[in-house]
């Protein structure tokens, strides 16, 4: 404004300018800048998803391979099992009937090792070590029970441990052996013609003169399974399951291997 009270036209028309400067650039400067924030977080929020969507992934394929290796466990017992059952029982016979009449000394004994390990079929209605004789109903139904049990423990965390995997494998493969047995899938029958609902032992080992109970690679492999499982709770502890969103959830619990 001049002295004389007059406004100079241009100056007018600066101060304009200035005014639509500031509320015409001024906004658009902070939109750009909250826009370039959004992108930043849109960016980041698409990081973070791809990092989950591959943890996951490799959770997931975890997951799949210890699963597919406790099955190649458990299923490579049953066929030693069940193969070696059968074959000796082909070979060898019904329990006393090897060699029955040409020596019967031997008392349906196949010696291996001098008179300290040879085959000796046998059919056993009980447990290990003969235990519970006559009670297969309960036991088929304990079996049933123990299977299941160790397959939801496999699924929900021991899967995590190698270790348990194949301890837990070799478990599962000893209950099934003996379950086939049990449930007279195996075809034998008694000499009235009536099924035989007994599992098949045939290991026969002495104890200077005395027989220790006729057992079965089923067996062993449930008396191993147990043995490694007890030394496992007690000095390594039990698996800690862990969230599949988690960095640990990727590494898992690999106890003992």
């Amino acid at each position: 404004m001049s002295a004389n009270g007059y406004n100079h036209p241009i100056g007018t028309l600066k101060s304009a300018h200035n005014i639509i400067t500031l509320f015409s650039v001024q906004p658009m400067k902070i939109f750009s800048e909250h826009q370039n924030k959004t992108d930043i977080s849109a960016h980041s929020a698409n990081i973070n998803t791809s990092e989950q969507r591959i943890e996951i992934s490799v959770f997931s394929f975890r997951f799949i391979v210890r699963i597919l290796f406790f099955v190649v466990i458990a299923g490579i017992g049953i066929v030693a099992d069940l193969g070696s059952k059968d074959m000796v029982f082909r070979k060898i016979g019904m329990p006393g009937t090897y060699r029955l009449v040409e020596e019967p000394e031997l008392a349906g004994i196949y010696w291996i090792l001098g008179d300290v390990l040879g085959f000796q079929t046998s059919l056993n209605q009980g447990a290990l070590f003969g235990m519970g004789q006559g009670q297969i109903f309960w036991l088929t139904l304990l079996s049933f029970v123990f299977l299941i049990g160790i397959l939801i423990w496999v699924i929900h965390s021991a899967w995590k441990s190698r270790f348990l995997i194949i301890v837990l494998g070799l478990i599962v493969a000893g209950i099934i052996g003996n379950l086939y047995d049990r449930l007279g899938l195996h075809g034998l029958h008694w000499g009235n013609g009536e099924p035989v609902y007994a599992v098949r032992d045939w290991i026969l080992v002495m104890l200077g003169s005395y027989p220790w109970p006729n057992f079965n690679i089923a067996d062993s492999m449930l008396v191993c399974g147990a043995i490694l499982l007890a030394f496992y709770s007690f000095l390594m502890g039990d698996v800690a399951p862990q969230a599949p969103d988690s960095c640990s959830a990727n590494k898992g619990s690999d106890k003992l291997g």
